[in-house]
């Protein structure tokens, strides 16, 4: 089930291991016409993008990760200058089941960069693009929660390669689109940063029991169902227990919830123990309709 495997030394250097399944869509209805018809190729080459490159040193295993980009349009100037917000997605199969969860979901409201029809999109980690950095950023954060979910702090790697763009992108032309660090809901810098800090060691150990021993074990059959539940409730429980980390780290849970609310409410709906309701509503009132609806239900 994990998703490495070593790349033996007598493989062909040529092998390709893309590791997503990035659909793209646009939205342009705020932009002029002029800008409309220069930006027809837009979504196929960044879905292209996505798809062609190569994010990790290691043969990938098993499925590619479905992921999503809406990229919504608000601004345009000089025929090659543009804004937009994105709404990024990415989702997990869960073992031995059609299901999937999901595993991302943000909307990043601050994208600024150049784009020409004619140009190419080139990949290069090491240098800072306000386009191609961007979509870099965010394919390195959707394999890293993949890989967190497979392997204890799996995404290590990728995270810490996030960080490196986000710092490149901070001291560049663009580090006031959410490159830098500020206090709005969501901060994509914030975010990964908040990820490696030692405080989130518990959480990201509970994110993986959450996955692997949690979600994993309950659609492997009924005899797994309840320790598989344990799992899941054993992520609420400690943070429960250490409340201080639910403000201090408030970006990494917002984005953990806001993917994950209604799948939890689903996987403890006939969970024992239902006090573990009452205290998802105390860490997360944002989503408590979907805790209430469980409790009130067994009423």
């Amino acid at each position: 089930m994990k998703k490495f495997l070593i790349l033996l030394f007598l493989l062909p250097a040529f092998i390709a291991a893309q590791e997503l399944d990035a659909k793209v869509t646009v939205n342009y209805d705020k932009l002029p016409n002029t800008y409309k018809e220069r930006l027809t190729d837009f979504a196929q080459q960044v879905e292209t993008y996505l798809n062609s490159n190569r994010y990790t040193e290691d043969e990938w295993e098993g499925d590619k990760i479905p992921c999503s980009f809406h990229i919504i349009f608000t601004a345009a100037s000089n025929d090659v200058n543009y804004s937009a917000q994105v709404i990024i997605t990415s989702s997990r199969y869960i073992y031995n089941s059609q299901r999937k969860s999901q595993m991302l979901r943000v909307i990043d409201g601050k994208w600024s960069f150049r784009y020409e029809p004619t140009q190419n999109f080139y990949f290069n980690l090491s240098e800072f693009d306000p386009l191609t950095s961007f979509l870099d950023f965010y394919a390195l954060v959707i394999i890293g929660l993949d890989a967190d979910s497979y392997d204890p702090f799996g995404g290590n790697d990728f995270f810490t390669k996030a960080i490196d763009l986000a710092l490149l992108g901070s001291s560049a032309q663009y580090g006031k689109d959410g490159w830098d660090i500020s206090s709005a809901t969501y901060n994509r810098r914030v975010y990964v940063n908040d990820l490696m800090n030692a405080k989130m060691q518990q959480f990201r150990q509970d994110f993986f029991d959450y996955h692997y021993n949690g979600l994993d074990l309950i659609y492997n059959g009924p005899k797994y169902k309840l320790k598989g539940q344990k799992n899941i409730a054993k992520l609420i429980e400690d943070l429960y227990e250490n409340k201080s980390l639910a403000y201090t780290r408030e970006v990494v849970l917002k984005v953990f919830f806001d993917a994950k609310a209604g799948e939890i409410a689903d996987a403890l709906a006939d969970y024992p123990d239902k006090t573990i309701f009452s205290k998802l509503i105390k860490i997360n009132p944002e989503h408590s309709e979907k805790y209430l609806k469980v409790l009130n239900k067994d009423e």
